[in-house]
């Protein structure tokens, strides 16, 4: 008797190794999840500071160029920005010695497209460089400009679909608002946080639209 339960007892602790194992391969082989920005300030944060926000009619263009906001910095090696964000939005992303994703999956919160080729995407910047130029960043030195649009630790950046960013163009979101609505509330959230936290200013068009969104989520 004292034979049978010890060979009982074997079997059972096989077959427990053998569930954890399985178990753990299912984990490993498992698709990755969907990386994303950093997680914007929570929807009330959002609204509470607009509260405190006295619109500002927005400044002009005049003098903006893209090359004052030096972008796609090299964060190591020979990874950019660019490269850097395309991995870390991206599920499964191989890159090359270079640095450049030559295989993976993006979706595209904007639009709820996927894309299976790093071509497709544009980086956004959330706030748009021009809106920040016309927000106040037209005072900041170049070194404030370059920080800002390669801003990583906000949720500043974003892998997108490449046409979708391109007709957003530097419009706020009294003027655009990402196509796919399930989106809409993350989207104010994340514009909120990068303009409270660089202290850009907002018109009341802007303003409006944030609250409008921000109230019902």
């Amino acid at each position: 008797m004292a034979l049978k339960s010890s060979v009982y007892a074997r079997r059972v602790g096989v077959l427990a190794s053998a569930a954890a194992l399985a178990a753990l391969t299912s984990l490993v082989n498992a698709p990755a999840a969907q990386a994303a920005p950093p997680t914007p300030i929570s929807a009330s944060a959002a609204r509470a500071y607009l509260a405190t926000v006295t619109p500002r009619t927005e400044g002009s263009t005049s003098g903006y160029s893209r090359d004052l906001f030096p972008h796609w910095s090299t964060v190591s090696g020979s990874c950019n920005t660019r490269e850097t964000v395309l991995k870390r939005d991206g599920v499964n992303v191989v890159q090359d010695s270079s640095c450049a994703a030559v295989s993976g999956s993006w979706y595209s919160e904007y639009d709820g497209a996927t894309w299976t080729a790093a071509s497709d995407l544009d980086i956004d910047h959330v706030v748009p460089l021009a809106e920040a130029w016309r927000s106040g960043a037209n005072s900041w030195t170049t070194s404030k400009r370059q920080q800002f649009a390669n801003d990583r630790t906000r949720p500043q950046l974003i892998a997108v679909t490449d046409n979708v960013n391109q007709a957003k163009g530097d419009l706020d979101p009294g003027k655009w608002l990402p196509p796919r609505t399930a989106y809409r509330c993350t989207y104010a959230r994340m514009w909120v946080d990068v303009k409270q936290y660089w202290g850009l200013s907002m018109d009341s068009g802007e303003k409006s639209a944030l609250v409008g969104i921000l109230n019902g989520c």
